[in-house]
């Protein structure tokens, strides 16, 4: 059951995009297939894991199923075809938590973790807490309010349709590059914050 072609079901999911007026930008094909083979390099990682690190990333049933299945499999062609599966399952979840993890496993620096875990509390923040749009563009006058106010409708809505979460993953992208151009990581609170932020878990992505 190694290699087994159940992955075609799943790219159905990725059709997420007739959506509302507001919905982000087309991505082009070649970004398309840039985050894809980014994904696959995820899953080559997981696969590579013991089972002790699988058990503490949570991954869901059907992403952890394919990974263990993925370990099984010894002939070259069958292990490419998994891989390509696992990278489309990775298309479904939200990915930065699991490559956040995995780089501080592989030893990213102290402030680049704090930097990540800024980041993705400023996420959480402004998806369950109205009120926290206001107070990001205060701290961040130089963002696009209006992209922002589109992405976070855009999430919600994804979640009610239980679609990919493409928004929340584009909403990470963007936060990183309004937080790059403010100078210092600082956290949500607005306090100067690698000491507390570098030694709890990160949520999200580098590069």
């Amino acid at each position: 059951m190694s290699d087994h072609g159940g992955g075609s079901q799943d790219d159905g999911g990725a059709t997420g995009g007739k959506g509302a007026a507001e919905s982000p930008a087309p991505v082009s094909k070649s970004q398309r297939k840039r985050e894809m083979l980014a994904l696959q390099d995820i899953g080559q990682q997981l696969v590579e894991l013991g089972a002790q690190q699988l058990a503490r990333l949570n991954l869901p049933t059907p992403l952890l199923e394919a990974v263990l299945a993925a370990k099984r499999i010894s002939k070259f062609g069958g292990l490419r075809r998994q891989m390509q599966y696992i990278g489309r399952l990775m298309r479904e979840v939200d990915a930065e938590p699991i490559r956040a993890q995995l780089d501080a496993w592989n030893g990213a620096s102290a402030g680049e973790t704090a930097r990540l875990y800024v980041i993705e509390r400023w996420r959480t923040r402004l998806v369950e807490d109205a009120r926290a749009l206001q107070e990001f563009l205060a701290e961040c006058p130089h963002a696009d309010s209006r992209r922002l106010r589109s992405l976070l409708r855009n999430v919600k809505r994804e979640a009610e349709a239980g679609k990919p979460p493409r928004s929340f993953r584009e909403l990470f992208r963007e936060l990183r590059e309004i937080l790059a151009h403010r100078g210092p990581p600082v956290t949500e609170q607005g306090g100067e914050g690698p000491s507390s932020a570098a030694t709890a878990e990160p949520d999200n992505e580098p590069r």
